[in-house]
């Protein structure tokens, strides 16, 4: 596939670091030269604006097949999209920042037309879906649905008091249609077999039934009370979509901003949260509303530095459910190492979305895990596909079939289950390996 990126931003990076290895890619940026971290890509770069028609004729436009724009102005990448959209047709994604361009873009099909962005991605809102999630299922620090909720993915961290610490897979006793599909040991993930022991502090990944996964919690984590109170530090727009979804869900929210103008923003249009005025590194204010006892603690400003030392500071307080924005990729790990229970990234969200337009007509990604070291792949089977039990299909590599949607139905299957021709495959295999499972399932 020939790629046409707008923008050598962070996002930008991100994507054309992930499509390189598969697609031709090009950037365009108006810098003279690419940034440092580029030039170990192996793409193409041209100077110039993706509003320029001279720079995109360039780029070959009229022979890409998607165009995505991601700099750091909302306002031209649509006006990038819209160019390109009247040079050639190719699919266009963009990237904005903006909730009323959100909004906008993606207004009912009365205003339609043909040069209309076919893809809009807001990551801030993306962010915000996986924030509540999280929040939703007690203890967890990744949660995933699919096939309309029927299906779930869950990660926790086993702690010390775990009934699982030093149990084998093949031994631990899981409710039915449960599996586990991969484990996180000092920050490496892998897929374990049925002899592999649990031990502690690892991050153990679930794949199952809606239903399953909701016995899991509530009795191999003894998670029967659900979050009733929640603060968040931060009012810009994560914090008023995730605090709305609060205020939806029946819980009292207590929310940090430091701006003056945007608190009375938050309390004409948050009815049922409290709005404090203040920093959310202040101690004095954290003690004195009593912060520590919320059950979970939610840091989504857009300083790294900040939302780590508010964490921190929380969590002396007694706080035992801390969640933490981070914009940097590199700091996910020192902020998990230094006891952050989950981190969680505006452009993680956004990627897994992005990479579901570029993927083959039949895979897609539904998940991607761990900093993108594992992908949940959904893979539809051709009509000419061949009936066959599972434990008959052999993979090159590391991978497990979690989940086959059959219709309506939802099955976790086993080595005797038969695999049938228009089947739904959950598959889930280490990024790294990824394409082999596609190509397999492709052929």
């Amino acid at each position: 596939m020939d790629i046409l990126i707008y923008g050598a931003t962070e996002i930008g990076h991100m994507v054309a670091t992930h499509l390189c290895q598969d697609h031709n890619v090009t950037v365009i940026d108006a810098l003279k030269s690419p940034p440092e971290k580029f030039t170990n890509l192996d793409i193409g770069f041209i100077s110039g604006s993706g509003a320029d028609v001279t720079a995109l004729e360039q780029g070959n436009v009229d022979k890409i097949d998607l165009f995505i724009a991601c700099s750091g102005l909302d306002e031209a990448n649509v006006v990038a999209c819209w160019t390109v959209k009247k040079i050639a047709d190719p699919e266009t994604i963009c990237f904005v920042h903006s909730k009323e361009l959100y909004k906008n873009l993606n207004s009912t099909d009365k205003y339609k037309s043909r040069y209309d962005i076919d893809v809009v991605i807001w990551p801030q809102y993306l962010l915000t879906q996986d924030i509540f999630r999280i929040i939703s299922v007690p203890d967890a620090i990744d949660v995933e649905h699919f096939a309309e909720g029927q299906g779930k993915l869950f990660e926790y961290r086993i702690k010390e008091n775990s009934t699982l610490i030093n149990i084998k897979v093949m031994d631990c006793p899981f409710p039915p249609d449960v599996l586990i599909v991969g484990i996180t040991r000092d920050n490496e993930l892998f897929i374990p077999d049925g002899s592999t022991v649990i031990l502690y502090d690892d991050k153990v990944i679930f794949l199952g039934t809606g239903p399953a996964l909701d016995l899991l919690s509530a009795r191999i984590f003894e998670q029967s009370n659900p979050i009733k109170t929640a603060t968040v530090i931060g009012g810009g727009n994560v914090g008023f979509l995730l605090a709305t979804k609060l205020e939806q869900a029946g819980i009292k929210v207590k929310l940090i901003e430091q701006d003056p103008d945007r608190c009375l923003f938050l309390a004409d249009n948050l009815k049922k949260s409290l709005i404090l005025h203040g920093n959310g590194t202040d101690l004095e204010l954290l003690e004195g509303e009593m912060i520590g006892q919320s059950d979970v603690a939610v840091m989504v400003t857009n300083n790294d530095e900040k939302n780590l030392l508010c964490s921190l500071m929380i969590k002396q307080l007694g706080c035992e459910r801390i969640i933490t924005r981070v914009e940097n990729a590199r700091n996910m790990n020192l902020f998990e190492r230094v006891g952050i229970d989950v981190v969680v990234s505006p452009r993680e969200s956004a990627l897994t979305e992005l990479l579901n337009r570029v993927q083959r007509h039949n895979i897609d990604i539904l998940a991607l895990v761990e900093g993108g070291q594992g992908e949940l792949l959904r893979i539809a089977l051709p009509d000419d596909f061949v009936e066959t039990r599972v434990m008959d299909i052999h993979f090159d590599v590391s991978a497990i079939i979690g989940v086959i949607q059959r219709g309506r139905r939802i099955i976790i299957p086993n080595g005797m289950t038969m695999i049938q021709p228009g089947d739904l495959l959950k598959v889930f295999t280490m990024a790294q390996n990824a394409e082999i499972i596609k190509k397999q399932f492709s052929q």
